[in-house]
C-alpha cells in the first residue's frame, strides 16, 4: 500500500508533539536560575494558613508541575495553594478544567518567582534538575519531589501523600474514593474478555504497559497490544503495521485536522472491518487524581459502544464497518467524554 508522502513527513512532527507532555512534565520540574520572565506578575491570593487534622498548621504550596497542580487544587484550602503551574492554564497540556486553574496564579517556576511567593513548601516533578533543587533548598523551602504515576496504585497513594502534605488527609480519602467509585462502575462485566487495543498517539507513538493509561485500560476490560508486540512507551508504530495486524480497537489521542495526526485517521483504516477507533481526550493519558474518573468513564464508554454494536442484529462484516449509533458515513458520540467513534 502506498502512503501520501505527507503522510510520511508529518511523521517526525506527530512524534514531537506526542512527546510534547512528557517534556512538559520535564520542564515543569526544570526551573531556569536566571531571569523570572514567562510567569504571572499578579499578586497570589492572600494564604489562609488553618491547621491540619493533626492540630499543625496547613503550609502554603507552591506546585510547578501540572499533574499535582491538580490534585492540589483538590486537597487544599483557598489561599493555600499559592501558584500554580503556567502549563496548567494551557490547555494542550492541562490536567485540570482551564477555568479552575485560572482561579490561580500561574508561574513558569523559576526559583526567583517562588522566592517572591515565599511558599512553606514546593512541589516539583521527579525531572526538577538538580541546580534548581539545590537553591530552593538553600532559601529553606520544604522541596517535595512527586514522580509520574504509572498505575492506580501509585495514583492512589500520590494523592494521599500530597493530601497529608497540605493537612487535609481527608479530602485526599474523599478524592481516593471517587477514584475507587469509578473503577468499581466501570469495570467490565464479569468474566468478559479483555479486547486488545492500542492507544495511538500524534506520529504513531504508542503507550507503554508501564503507564496510568494502560493500567486504566486493563481496569476497564481492554489489554494493551503494544507491550505483546515489543513496544514501549513512546515508541513508533507505522501505519502499515496497523494495517498488516489490526487490533480490535484503536484509542486515537490527536487532532483530527492536524498534518500531524493524519495517519491517525488514515482512510485506509476504514478498510479494518474488525476494528474500531475512538478519540481519546490527551489530557487524560498522564496524570492521576481527579483526571481518572474521568479516564475511566471514557474507556468504559468506548467498551459498551462497542458492545451495543455487536449486538445489533445487523452486525457482521458490513455492521463492523458502522459507528456506534449509525453508518460508517455518519460519526456517532458516544456516552462519557469520548469524542467520537469511527469505523
Amino acid at each position: 500500500m502506498i502512503l501520501s508522502s505527507a503522510l510520511t513527513t508529518s511523521v517526525g512532527r506527530g512524534r514531537r508533539k506526542a512527546r510534547r507532555f512528557l517534556v512538559v512534565l520535564a520542564l515543569a520540574g526544570s526551573a531556569a536560575l536566571a531571569g523570572c520572565g514567562g510567569g504571572d506578575t499578579t499578586e497570589a491570593a492572600p494564604a489562609v494558613p488553618g491547621h491540619g487534622e493533626s492540630g499543625a498548621e496547613r503550609p502554603t504550596i507552591v506546585s510547578l508541575n501540572p499533574c499535582t497542580d491538580a490534585i492540589l487544587a483538590e486537597v487544599t484550602d483557598p489561599g493555600q495553594l499559592l501558584a500554580i503551574s503556567s502549563y496548567s492554564q494551557d490547555p494542550e497540556s492541562s490536567s485540570m478544567p482551564i477555568a479552575r486553574a485560572r482561579r490561580y496564579r500561574a508561574i513558569s517556576g523559576t526559583v526567583e518567582e517562588v522566592a517572591t511567593i515565599h511558599p512553606k513548601v514546593v512541589v516539583a516533578s521527579a525531572f526538577l534538575d538538580p541546580a534548581s533543587e539545590a537553591a530552593f533548598r538553600r532559601l529553606g523551602y520544604r522541596l517535595v519531589k512527586m514522580p509520574i504515576a504509572s498505575d492506580l496504585g501509585a495514583a492512589r497513594e500520590q494523592v494521599r501523600t500530597l493530601a497529608r502534605l497540605a493537612g487535609h488527609a481527608a479530602l485526599g480519602e474523599r478524592l481516593v474514593a471517587r477514584i475507587d467509585a469509578a473503577v468499581r462502575r466501570d469495570a467490565p462485566p464479569p468474566g468478559s474478555a479483555l479486547l486488545p487495543a492500542i492507544v495511538w498517539e500524534s506520529g504513531g507513538l504508542v503507550a507503554g504497559d508501564q503507564t496510568l493509561i494502560v493500567d486504566m485500560m486493563k481496569h476497564t476490560g481492554f489489554t494493551n497490544i503494544a507491550g505483546a508486540r515489543g513496544l514501549s512507551q513512546a515508541d513508533y508504530l507505522p501505519l502499515e503495521h496497523v494495517l498488516a495486524d489490526p487490533p480490535r480497537v484503536v484509542f486515537a489521542v490527536g487532532d483530527p485536522l492536524a498534518e500531524e495526526d493524519r495517519m491517525l485517521h488514515h482512510p485506509a483504516l476504514s478498510a479494518l472491518t474488525s476494528t474500531r477507533r475512538f478519540l481519546l481526550s490527551r489530557s487524560i493519558l498522564w496524570c492521576g487524581g481527579a483526571t481518572i474518573p474521568r479516564a475511566l468513564d471514557e474507556l468504559a464508554a468506548a467498551r459498551r459502544a462497542l458492545a451495543e454494536t455487536e449486538m445489533t442484529p445487523a452486525h457482521g462484516a458490513g455492521a463492523a464497518t458502522g459507528t456506534a449509533t449509525g453508518p460508517a458515513s455518519a460519526p456517532a458520540k458516544a456516552t462519557g467524554r469520548i469524542v467520537s467513534a469511527r469505523p
